[in-house]
């Protein structure tokens, strides 16, 4: 490292010159005020347009509660906020319950067959909510493939409507459960366990005295995260749910209904305040697991336990089998002849240029969405990180825009889409020319995902010892040398980590841009959801399954090459570990 930033020093009009190292020492202040001034433009702005309008009457001009008098008095709202918070709160239930037992086995258990499980077990993550409830649709539809096994189990429960939807949230957050839980499972103290078999405590014993408590903030962790998922989701309810509307698909109807943007305020602003009471539970929850975590913690090495095993590697394959075959099932209709009377094979069904929805240029506009949030929002959250984690000075500043860059974590994709409306549209915006656009669903994306590629690169620059700093003022080198020369190469397994979370996210994202698009703009996630409203179900099924592969594809290199990356970028740390 020492070479490469001192390298330059023996030129005089190299890096070296006055010039050249006063503008490189006043870049993280500039670089700080850019960052700043985009999350402004990007999240903070469009959120507080939000809560204006929910509270603006235009009458008197005056700020007030006329527009939640008015949404409250409609007969039906008692019923939506009921079933929409109940319907949240079973999903969460359930999800959580069938995931962690899945982390169980993962991490607690000597079963084979681990690595398999975990990536079918994660396959949904790279498919947009709408090709679960598609699949479901599939199945349990009113022509499904399963539609007596559903009457001959549920009776007359009808399946679009509450029992469609809860299936279909449970299908869709249970991934995102398993993730958060495989991690709290994973960092369990393995002293206890020695010391419980040592005192000849039973396997039952063990889960009830050690694990369940020990994972208790996880299980509430994850909880309040599939909630907030499933209150705020628009997908499923949209094609599952039948005559049973809740907040979210009241949302999208006051919107593009009926044009009424202020009730809309209002109901998006209902489903931020859960979304914000989520994520300070969810703060505090990560602090209190963070302090039940020793430096004496050993990583416990789980034992073959022939019955327990095999009972959990069943319960796993059961799982995998029941994701895999819904998976399957949108397969199975978008290559179908004429579902579900000639199930022969055919891509007639691909030929989205002849149906309602977009055609192949919705697709298009969807990879170049993916690709340039990738590329943006890497870039600018790998800044953001840095200049949080790394400059010296400006500390307020710093905080405040880490504050900021976190924002997103407690902000609905259809609230900050109904917010960028309420910001970027109005006929006195200079920058309303950007509405219906690429640049603007660019933004849009990136400011919505924004916070989990934040923490992710935060959290690699924070690993890195402050010692690379000093090295590099004792050489001469400015933060942004070393940050160029260091910080990025280290950083580089994250960066691309990072990058193929924002191009998965931005190919199956609905809920943050279906208010956005333009008519040159349509995005494939969006068309899916127009095809199914027009009844085209097979090539909204097509289009799902494309997005799913191009997602796996993009994500799957993307995953080779920050392996690669590390491989070559931090061997250094194994040599230091072996040592």
């Amino acid at each position: 490292m020492s070479a490469v930033l001192a390298e330059p020093a023996a030129s005089g009009s190299g890096w070296r010159s006055p010039a050249l190292q006063n503008a490189l020492a006043q870049a993280p202040s500039w670089l700080l005020l850019l960052m700043t001034g985009l999350l402004l433009l990007g999240i903070v702005l469009p959120v507080a347009s939000l809560l204006i309008q929910s509270a603006w009457e235009t009458e008197g001009q005056t700020v007030g509660l006329g527009h939640y008098r008015a949404f409250f008095a409609q007969a039906h709202v008692g019923a939506l906020i009921g079933r929409s918070v109940g319907l949240a709160a079973a999903a969460a239930t359930v999800s959580v319950g069938l995931a962690y037992g899945f982390a169980y086995a993962l991490t607690l258990s000597a079963m084979p067959g681990k690595a398999l499980f975990r990536g079918l077990a994660l396959l949904p993550l790279m498919a947009p909510s709408l090709l679960m409830a598609l699949s479901l649709v599939v199945l349990f539809g009113n022509q499904g493939l399963l539609r007596d096994l559903w009457q001959a189990v549920l009776g007359d429960t009808p399946f679009y409507g509450e029992a469609g939807m809860l299936l279909g949230a449970v299908i869709w957050t249970f991934p995102h459960a398993l993730m958060m839980l495989t991690t709290t499972l994973s960092q369990m103290d393995g002293r206890l366990f020695e010391a419980a078999q040592t005192l000849g405590a039973s396997s039952a014993r063990q889960f009830w005295t050690i694990t369940l408590p020990a994972s208790r903030y996880g299980l509430m962790l994850a909880w309040m995260v599939v909630f907030v998922l499933v209150l705020t989701d628009f997908g499923v309810p949209k094609v599952l749910g039948g005559q049973d509307a809740v907040l979210a698909t009241e949302l999208y109807k006051q919107v593009i209904g009926q044009q009424n943007f202020r009730l809309g305020a209002v109901v998006a602003v209902l489903l931020l305040l859960p979304a914000l009471l989520a994520s300070a539970v969810e703060a505090h929850l990560r602090r209190r697991q963070g302090a039940a975590l020793t430096l004496r913690a050993t990583p416990h090495q789980p034992k073959a336990v022939a019955w327990r095993d095999a009972a959990l590697w069943l319960y796993c394959a059961l799982l995998c089998s029941l994701l895999l075959g819904t998976l399957l099932a949108a397969g199975l209709a978008a290559l179908a002849n004429f579902w579900p009377y000639d199930l022969s094979l055919s891509l007639r069904h691909f030929d989205f240029d002849n149906t309602d929805g977009g055609g192949w240029a919705t697709f298009a506009n969807s990879l170049q969405l993916a690709v340039w949030t990738a590329v943006v929002g890497t870039g600018c959250a790998f800044v953001t990180a840095w200049l949080v984690a790394k400059p010296r000075g400006f500390e307020a500043a710093r905080q405040t825009l880490n504050m900021m860059a976190m924002l997103p974590l407690a902000i609905p994709g259809l609230a900050l889409g109904l917010g960028y409306i309420l910001f970027f549209n109005p006929p006195w915006q200079p920058l309303r020319g950007l509405y219906g656009g690429m640049a603007i669903l660019v933004l849009c994306t990136v400011a919505h995902y924004f916070s989990v590629a934040h923490l992710t690169l935060l959290t690699a620059l924070r690993q890195l010892d402050p010692e690379y700093e000093w090295v590099g003022e004792s050489l001469g080198a400015s933060s942004c040398q070393t940050a160029w020369a260091v910080h990025l190469p280290a950083c580089s397994p994250a960066l691309l980590e990072v990058a193929g979370f924002f191009f998965v996210s931005a190919l199956t994202t609905v809920s943050a841009v279906v208010f956005l698009y333009g008519p040159e703009t349509g995005l494939a996630s969006v068309a899916v959801l127009n095809m199914d409203d027009a009844g085209d179900m097979a090539p909204a099924a097509a289009m799902a399954m494309l997005i799913f592969m191009t997602a796996a594809a993009g994500r799957a290199l993307l995953g080779a090459a920050a392996a690669w990356s590390r491989r070559h970028t931090s061997a250094w740390r194994t040599q230091q570990e072996a040592l």
